[in-house]
């Protein structure tokens, strides 16, 4: 994108940059805490890096 099309598109939204951001009516606003918990990752595997740890020190001991 060229200098001239970034100066159209800001001055066609230059209107909206000062407007309020809009306030929910009918709910409260989500806390902080409870939007990042909702985009933290994903641990599908939870307990998985234990497990491998356990079979590889009951392998281990095995072969001794």
């Amino acid at each position: 994108m060229n200098q001239m099309d970034k100066e159209n598109r800001k001055a066609r939204y230059e209107e909206y940059y000062d407007l309020p951001h809009p306030e929910p009516k009918h709910h409260k606003r989500m806390s902080i805490d409870a939007r990042a918990a909702q985009f933290a990752p994903f641990a599908a595997l939870t307990g998985f890096e234990e497990k491998i740890e356990k079979s590889a020190e009951d392998f281990n001991s095995q072969i001794r």
